[in-house]
């Protein structure tokens, strides 16, 4: 757990819940992922008709990214999921519990799309990250 990052899930008068905090706030160097999709490093879509093997792979992807930037998902303050179908929401936060393992979770917003850059493509994701300050 990232020790520069506050996790708020239940701010005053909102409603708590357990799929991703409200509020999310830390000091640190800023890092933006571009969304992800389900594409292999050749650029080959892994789990066509398959949300749960995409997320996967999306959430493989990210992971690449963020150590890219020295961040791992206990530093990752924001998820946007665009899904074509909010059907593949729960294969999505499965997806994102086995790679967030113990690590508090981040604020997050879902936006179902009608199509994405390619028509075998159900999801994508983006994310946001704070990184501590070398010491």
């Amino acid at each position: 757990m990232s020790t520069h990052l506050t996790h708020l899930s239940a701010p005053e008068g909102i409603a708590p819940s357990p799929q991703y905090s409200h509020v999310v706030w830390g000091t640190g160097r800023f890092v933006a992922i571009s969304g992800q999709c389900s594409l292999d490093a050749s650029g080959a879509v892994v789990g066509e008709g398959d949300p749960g093997m995409q997320a996967r792979q999306i959430f493989w992807n990210l992971r690449r990214c963020l150590a890219a930037a020295g961040a791992g998902f206990g530093d990752v303050v924001k998820l946007t999921y665009f899904v074509t179908d909010v059907a593949h929401l729960p294969a999505v936060r499965e997806a994102r519990d086995e790679a967030f393992g113990s690590a508090p979770l981040p604020a997050s917003s879902a936006v179902q799309v009608s199509a994405l850059v390619r028509p075998e493509l159900l999801l994508e994701i983006e994310a946001y990250a704070l990184v501590p300050e070398a010491s």
